[in-house]
């Protein structure tokens, strides 16, 4: 099988973007399942019922999270019914929302996905390491094909996790960075990885946000609001090939387009 794994998605600009490829990117290359990273869908920081609506309605199936999770209140409340949009596994235990889900695509095939956040120069939550390793093996006893999104800043944490982890599941993909790598690869074990997939959204900006307000951060080191950039964009995703009964990776491929 094939699996489109979307980088994170930074407001209207890239909902529009992505809007404007996602059907011919599926088409074109035969994709079976598609995830995007969506914490910061809605106005570039969080996720709301409608921007997830709207990515559903795109043809994203299942929709990954980070530390940006809880930036619109009212996600608190929908997270607790709303199992396709996964927050990170590893948060507190009583915190609402789903951190995997086992999905069932309609050639019959099942898809689990496992959101992770990571510890490293981020706010510290669970260890990701000891918190997978019971959900692999839950999931496992349904599916062996398993994608996890490790939401990370460090890239070291990334890769570490990618080996601690291969021949466990059919892919790590890292987000976060909102800065597509050049590392993508197939592990001794048959795990994909990559440490970063990139982000949907503006292109001249720093990581999504204008760029005279980060600069000016840099400069004077005031706190102020960020606004997504405006202009044209790019997207970033990969494409994950899956052995459908063994669940190894086969292949791992980068997707940048610019607009």
């Amino acid at each position: 099988m094939k699996v489109l794994f979307i980088g994170d998605v930074i407001g209207r600009p890239g909902r529009l973007f992505l809007k404007s490829l996602l059907s011919g990117i599926v088409h074109n290359r035969s994709i079976d399942f598609v995830i995007a990273n969506g914490e910061n869908a809605a106005g570039g920081f969080g996720i709301t019922e409608k921007t997830a609506n709207e990515l559903f309605a795109m043809g994203v199936q299942v929709i990954t999270t980070g530390n940006h999770v809880w930036d619109k209140k009212e996600t608190v409340q929908y997270l607790f019914s709303e199992n396709k949009i996964l927050r990170p596994l590893n948060f507190p235990p009583d915190v609402p929302g789903f951190g995997s889900i086992v999905f069932n695509l309609k050639n019959g095939l099942k898809v689990g996905v496992i959101n992770l956040i990571g510890r490293v120069f981020m706010n510290l939550s669970d260890c990701p390491f000891r918190a997978v390793i019971p959900e692999i093996e839950k999931i496992k006893k349904i599916t062996n094909i398993i994608i996890v999104d490790m939401h990370a800043e460090a890239t070291s944490e990334k890769q570490a996790l990618s080996y601690y982890l291969d021949g466990k599941v059919s892919a790590v993909v890292g987000t976060h960075t909102h800065v597509q790598t050049s590392d993508e690869k197939i592990l001794p074990y048959g795990t994909a990885y990559i440490t970063d997939v990139g982000m949907v959204g503006p292109m001249v900006s720093v990581i999504g946000v204008q760029v005279e307000q980060i600069v000016r951060k840099f400069l004077n080191q005031i706190p102020q609001k960020y606004d997504v950039a405006k202009g044209s964009c790019f997207f970033c995703g990969v494409v994950i090939d899956i052995d459908n009964q063994t669940g190894k990776a086969t292949g791992i491929e980068r997707l940048l387009v610019n607009e």
